[in-house]
């Protein structure tokens, strides 16, 4: 049975795209197309399929226009910040840069006896499915590294973005792609819970929340299917006292407030030590006065609406319970006047916070940041550690092996010293905990999405 999907806009409220789902027997149908072509494509050389990949990637850019004002009706984000076409085509150039070294065999002997080597060979047929908040590089993330590896791939993106992977599909098909080796779909929750429990895919790539990753989990129970799963986050900044307290401020509050606050890796948490905590939390207050809410096509809106009015409802109640609890609100809402009690949210910073508060201790994914101080490093590495998610830490100090020291003992997949909010392709995207399992990106996400093969061959020798 198929069903319709829609993208409520948050800019207005309004319908901006709707689209039919496929049926269960339609999907079935998908899967086998695409499984079918996967030998043929991995057959082809590996110069050829970085070079259609990388022509897919070129043909988005030329979508630019489009697609910056499409994400504005989908999710909210300003047009002044030009899509993710940086960070998408930083992750795709590097990681077409390293996709021969990466897939080259580990060649343990070569001599006149024996052949002994490890060679990755592509997984099969990749299920992506991605989510809103940047729907375009995450997307990137596996689709990129999969493709050029050998796999074929279907895309389900969110409902609240489901355009961009027609896009995505649109871009890669004009490169040269063929349709059966990648192909867009739109999938209700109950059609792709019936294909997982199939074992219709050889590999799934699941970004999204942690009640969604236990039900993809659930759903593939016994398939023995690999996954690579991102999840929720509750990411910690650390101001020792040490730090350049402006650096600090700068990074750490666009780190929270960006994107109003829907990043993966956005800073939710900050401690900073007792010596610099006044100083922080005044200029922090400043730094987000200044910042703009309102209609994203707006040249001078720094902060849109958040995707949806529901993501804010969430937020708005952290709030409401962290300041019935003590928590004391920094930001004059007369400042954000276009806050409209829906999707468009005033940032906010609290002080005066504890652990014991859901907005200190759950995904917030929005624009609010607690502040905590902290006497020392050891307690510091305490509260970071306190949490029931590990994507990234961030540590602003002066000394690298201070950082290095705390980042050993943090509960984390990326530690950053005096940045935060950033994702380098030439590292593993990682976590821990609640947040899921696997990697993408850097050498190890060819692996993720490839199988070793051993060979061990006695020659001849006469």
């Amino acid at each position: 049975m198929s069903k319709v999907i829609q993208c409520i806009s948050p800019v207005d409220g309004q319908v901006y795209a709707e689209r039919k789902t496929l049926s269960h027997p339609e999907a079935q149908a998908m899967v086998a197309q695409l499984k079918a072509a996967q030998a043929d494509w991995a057959a082809r050389p590996l110069a050829e399929r970085i070079k259609l990949v990388e022509a897919g990637i070129a043909k988005l850019n030329e979508k630019k226009d489009q697609v910056v004002e499409e994400l504005a009706w989908q999710m909210g984000r300003p047009t002044r910040y030009g899509g993710e076409f940086g960070g998408m085509n930083e992750r795709a150039g590097y990681m077409a840069s390293i996709a021969e070294s990466a897939l080259a065999p580990m060649v343990v002997e070569e001599s006149p006896a024996f052949l002994r080597q490890i060679t990755r060979e592509p997984v099969g047929l990749v299920l992506i499915i991605a989510p809103w908040n940047y729907p375009y590089m995450t997307v990137i993330n596996s689709l990129v590294p999969a493709l050029i590896a050998g796999n074929t791939v279907m895309l389900k993106h969110a409902t609240q973005t489901l355009m961009v992977g027609e896009r995505i599909a649109e871009a890669f098909h004009e490169a040269g792609i063929p349709q059966d080796v990648f192909q867009n779909v739109f999938l209700s929750h109950e059609v792709t819970e019936t294909l997982l429990g199939e074992r219709a895919f050889d590999f799934i790539n699941f970004t999204g929340s942690v009640g969604g990753g236990r039900n993809i989990e659930k759903a593939a129970a016994g398939t023995f299917v690999g996954m690579g799963l991102e999840l929720g986050g509750k990411d910690p900044g650390y101001v020792a006292k040490d730090a350049d307290l402006d650096a600090a401020v700068d990074g750490l509050m666009d780190g929270a407030l960006f994107n109003a606050g829907q990043c993966c890796c956005g800073i939710e948490r900050i401690y900073v030590h007792e010596s610099l905590y006044d100083a922080f939390v005044e200029k922090a207050v400043d730094w987000a006065s200044k910042l703009k809410l309102g209609n994203p096509f707006e040249p001078e809106t720094t902060i849109g609406p958040m995707a949806n009015k529901r993501f804010a409802d969430v937020v708005r109640g952290q709030i409401e319970d962290a300041i019935t609890d003590g928590a004391k609100p920094l930001l004059d809402p007369a400042l954000f006047p276009a806050d409209d009690g829906g999707a468009y949210l005033a940032p906010q910073i609290l002080v005066d916070v504890n652990h014991e508060m859901r907005v200190m201790r759950e995904e917030s994914f929005g624009p609010v940041v607690g502040i905590m101080s902290v006497k020392d490093d050891e307690e510091a590495i305490a509260a970071m550690n306190d949490c029931d998610y590990g994507l990234t830490c961030s540590i602003w100090t002066a000394d690298p092996v201070r950082a290095e020291a705390i980042g050993a003992r943090l509960q984390t997949g990326t530690v950053f010293m005096n940045r935060c909010d950033y994702l380098d392709p030439a590292l593993c995207w990682t976590g821990c905990k609640e947040t899921g399992r696997g990697g993408s990106l850097s050498v190890l996400g060819y692996h993720a999405l490839t199988r070793p093969k051993s060979y061990h061959l006695k020659k001849v020798t006469k």
